[in-house]
């Protein structure tokens, strides 16, 4: 998850992915390179879960010819999706819309798959936080406040969280790995 220090983690890959609430700082995370180190984290990853919002935003970029390498890796992977407003079939291949309650059809999918990785998908990530079902966070912390945004952990439960590793890009930013705390 793309955060900046001050947690805002709203369209961080371009000027126009988010503008929702009239924000303007869309494109912030570009100049510091950091999904270049996002590729651990991606790593034996079994299935990718989204929300609706997401995933739409996802299909518009990454299902595009030019980004050969990436097109491939999300084409090919089991995509699930929690969403009341959408239906099926879905647009990209390998994806399914979760049934019925979220919360259970996630825990299920988390028996099927060792590593199930979210990107994006904010309002998701609150939910299944209150219901338990995140493993782990990592999150790529920029060297930047923005002082207004969707942020990732506004209005969620309090989580006391436990730092598996953490390393620092040449560019500033913070790759942490956390756990919820078992205490």
């Amino acid at each position: 998850m793309n955060r900046t220090l001050d947690g805002v983690m709203q369209s961080p890959a371009r000027p126009d992915e988010d503008t929702r609430g009239g924000f303007k700082h869309g494109g912030w995370g570009q100049p510091y390179a950091a999904m270049l180190s996002a590729g651990e984290v991606m790593a034996n990853c079994g299935a990718m879960l989204f929300g609706r919002w997401t995933y739409e935003n996802f299909y518009d970029v990454w299902h595009k010819p030019r980004h050969t390498t990436f097109k491939e890796f999300f084409d090919n992977m089991p995509k699930y999706v929690a969403s009341t407003t959408l239906s099926e079939p879905l647009v990209w291949e390998n994806s399914t819309l979760l049934k019925g309650d979220t919360a259970k059809a996630v825990a299920e999918l988390k028996r099927k798959y060792e590593k199930i990785v979210i990107m994006g998908s904010g309002e998701l990530i609150k939910y299944l936080m209150q219901h338990n079902l995140i493993d782990e966070y990592a999150l790529l912390i920029h060297p930047i406040v923005l002082g207004e945004g969707h942020r990732l952990f506004a209005d969620t439960p309090s989580a006391n969280l436990k730092l598996l590793s953490s390393k620092t890009t040449e560019k500033g930013v913070i790759v942490a790995i956390y756990e919820p705390s078992k205490s």
